[in-house]
């Protein structure tokens, strides 16, 4: 059961700070938005370089992007430990994935609320990782989508039938109040931002997230 704090959330004017908070979680969640595939505009490859260069833990890059056949490489090339980008903007997700994976990180793809998981079973070989969008991407501090969990289940399911290491991520909304309805239908990563940066101690928020996730273990 691995805690992704988002960065979203965090203090973009202390962003170092604000990785070190997170030490003890398992990834560092980077919400890359480029104001057209979602109407919102956050960061890209330069803040990321850097973030790489002060991070205490390996960071989940969430491109939420147009083209990301084109930009989704050169996040793994600069050291991302995961890269994801969005079904729903790949034009070629099988050359993405393994560009993603031949430049040493973990590829995945996700899936916006609206967007079925079915018709995109057979990529299951070529990805390391699943996104199921708990919100409409685009902002941070959005409310949970419980109406998602069944999709995770489809996707914990799929995941079973194929073999092999695959995680499967929720992201949006995850809190103490959401986080063990997710466990429960089969996700092991878990994105949180408000829940985590908003807590007084950012450490003590990802220690009892993780303790909630684990009543869960699959």
């Amino acid at each position: 059961m691995q805690i992704s704090p988002s960065i979203l959330s965090a203090d973009f004017a202390n962003l170092q700070a604000e990785l070190e908070a997170i030490a003890d979680a398992d990834w560092a969640h980077v919400d890359v938005m480029d104001n057209h595939f979602v109407p919102n505009l956050t960061l890209g490859l330069p803040v990321v370089e850097a973030l790489l260069r002060v991070s205490p833990v390996p960071i989940d890059c969430h491109l939420m992007i147009e083209d990301p056949d084109r930009w989704a490489p050169p996040y793994a090339e600069a050291g991302a430990g995961s890269v994801t980008f969005h079904i729903e903007a790949v034009a070629d997700p099988v050359r993405t994935a393994r560009a993603i994976r031949a430049a040493g990180a973990r590829a995945a793809f996700a899936v916006k609320p609206g967007t079925p998981f079915s018709p995109y079973v057979d990529l299951l070989p070529e990805v390391d990782m699943v996104l199921v969008m708990t919100v409409e991407p685009g902002f941070g501090g959005q409310s949970f989508m419980a109406d998602q969990m069944p999709k995770v289940r489809e996707v914990r399911e799929a995941v079973r039938r194929h073999g092999g290491e695959i995680w499967v991520q929720v992201d949006g909304g995850v809190s103490a109040s959401t986080i063990e309805q997710c466990a429960e239908a089969g996700a092991d990563v878990f994105v949180a931002g408000s829940a985590v940066y908003g807590a007084p101690s950012a450490a003590e928020a990802i220690d009892h997230l993780r303790e909630l996730a684990a009543r869960h273990t699959h």
